[in-house]
């Protein structure tokens, strides 16, 4: 499996860490919007409109896409969520695409492919991506790109035969 692709940026805006500086890195309007229409569509119970509620943040979801209750997406950067078509995505999954450290702050895309499952409580780290047809068990943590077809589990994910 491939590492993750991130972005690293090393500022901290001249504060301890640089997750007081983030002002510096979004609009809090533009987070707060995002915040808003995710924390809706977390609870929506139609998963016609939590898609549209999702869309509105600039996230790309396919056809069919099921998003669990619970699931959260990262509002800081949603558009950098790209969520191919039939997927299911089970409860309380965290997908993100930014991390907040003590000397510096990342940022990557996250891309689930076609027909790919994400088992609940899953949690996708940034620049992480999980290929179409792909199966990631409950309780996982996907810290690489998992490859097309493949079953992957555990913290951190493994091959799984």
């Amino acid at each position: 499996m491939e590492k993750r692709e991130i972005t690293v940026y090393k500022e901290t805006f001249g504060r301890r860490n640089s997750l007081q500086g983030w002002r510096h890195v979004r609009h809090p309007l533009k987070v707060l919007y995002n915040y808003l229409l995710i924390g809706a569509a977390r609870r929506a119970p139609s998963l016609r409109l939590k898609n549209a509620l999702y869309r509105r943040t600039g996230m790309k979801i396919g056809k069919n896409t099921a998003i669990a209750a619970g699931v959260m997406l990262d509002f800081f950067f949603p558009e950098m969520i790209e969520i191919g078509s039939n997927v299911i995505i089970g409860y309380n999954t965290t997908i993100l695409t930014h991390e907040f450290l003590h000397e510096e702050w990342r940022t990557g895309r996250v891309k689930i492919g076609d027909n790919a499952l994400i088992g609940a409580w899953t949690l996708v780290m940034p620049g992480s991506a999980v290929g179409a047809g792909a199966q990631v068990a409950a309780f996982s943590l996907v810290n690489k790109k998992v490859p097309a077809g493949e079953r992957v589990g555990g913290v951190p994910i493994k091959i799984i035969r």
